[in-house]
């Protein structure tokens, strides 16, 4: 998919490629893009801006969160590379931080900790999105949405609702970023293997949480042959990812330096798309039919200039997967049908 060539250039920049660099390989009539990163000064925002910053397709980068974000956009402004930095904080900056964006990204939320499930984190990051939603819906109601914040199985669906209230939802332009499964699906996969990493690719459908990660070890490239020992081994360290870093972490933080790669990887294939480049295709949670009955669902989706261009169906899965398939809808169901009704509810 498109995030390995997308991949390769991020480390590029990462390691170090000069500001004179990165203008040669941008063309004169490449558009100017504002993007926003609300929740900038956490955990994912500081890494996920440092990422944008060194992004060339990224012109201006707006760096929003409730304190702490002009020092945060201070230090990004020193970098050498051509996006125009400014940080905004607190709820009255909201407005003039999304006005004119082109994408925003939201990482925004409290993490989790040991003990914690995605459920646990409903009830505080559902609260912080529907705020974030809103303001979106005033102040840039035609941006891209990349959500990030969790549990995404429900903020998506809150997002959804806020601007179907507001008369500004587009189906196209809102989505969960699932990009780390597929990333941990490709690394794991290598790993178990004993192949290198550059060149694999994992879809990952279903949701974002727990047994609603089904990665399709069946259509993984290069093809790879996996005994059912391995497949149940990778499905299940993929599903269990996020876990695994918030008990190596101890109670001092979650997946964040990985999860700001990733949102990174997602950002630049939107943006890719909006700029007109063909075939950019990823895994993301958006409005779907694919699964009937789930209307949210994770699978490969073509971006273009109006954001989701097309959403690709499943395509030939094994029978572990269909297992897989049948077991997360009770799940994925209930969890969208818990965003929607906090905003009903609450409305």
């Amino acid at each position: 998919m498109a995030a390995r060539s997308a991949a390769a250039g991020l480390l590029k920049r990462a390691l170090g490629s000069s500001n004179q660099q990165q203008v040669r390989c941008m063309s004169s009539a490449t558009p100017k893009r504002k993007v926003a990163v609300l929740g900038a000064a956490g955990g994912i925002g500081q890494p996920l801006g440092l990422l944008m910053k060194l992004n060339p397709l990224v012109t201006d980068l707006s760096l929003y969160d409730i304190a702490a974000t002009p020092g945060v956009a201070s230090d990004l402004s020193h970098i050498n590379t051509g996006a125009h930095v400014e940080g905004f904080a607190g709820d009255a900056d909201l407005g003039k931080a999304l006005k004119g964006c082109d994408l925003v990204i939201i990482p925004a939320g409290v993490p989790r900790k040991p003990g914690m499930t995605r459920d646990d984190l409903f009830n505080i990051n559902a609260g912080i999105v529907r705020a974030l939603a809103t303001a979106i819906a005033e102040h840039c109601p035609e941006a891209l949405v990349n959500m990030i914040s969790n549990p995404v199985n429900s903020t998506v669906p809150i997002a959804a609702e806020v601007f179907k209230q507001k008369g500004t939802y587009d189906p196209k332009r809102l989505f969960g970023v699932t990009t780390l499964d597929v990333v941990r699906a490709r690394t794991f996969l290598a790993h178990k293997k004993g192949i290198s990493v550059k060149g694999v690719d994992v879809p990952v459908v279903g949701g974002h949480a727990g047994v609603t990660i089904l990665p399709l070890f069946s259509q993984a490239s290069p093809k790879i042959e996996l005994s059912d020992e391995e497949i149940e081994y990778l499905t299940k360290r993929t599903q269990d990812g996020g876990t695994e870093v918030v008990q190596a972490k101890a109670g001092k933080g979650s997946a964040t330096l990985s999860m700001a790669y990733a949102g990174a990887l997602f950002a630049e294939s939107c943006l890719k798309g909006l700029n007109g480049a063909q075939d950019i295709v990823e895994c993301s949670y958006v409005a779907s039919t694919v699964v009937p009955g789930l209307p949210y669902f994770s699978s490969k989706v073509r971006l273009g200039p109006n954001g989701v261009e097309e959403v690709m169906g499943l395509g030939n899965i094994s029978d572990y997967e269909q297992k897989g398939l049948e077991a997360l809808k009770s799940e994925l169901m209930s969890s969208i049908q818990k965003g929607v009704d906090f905003i009903n509810v609450k409305a």
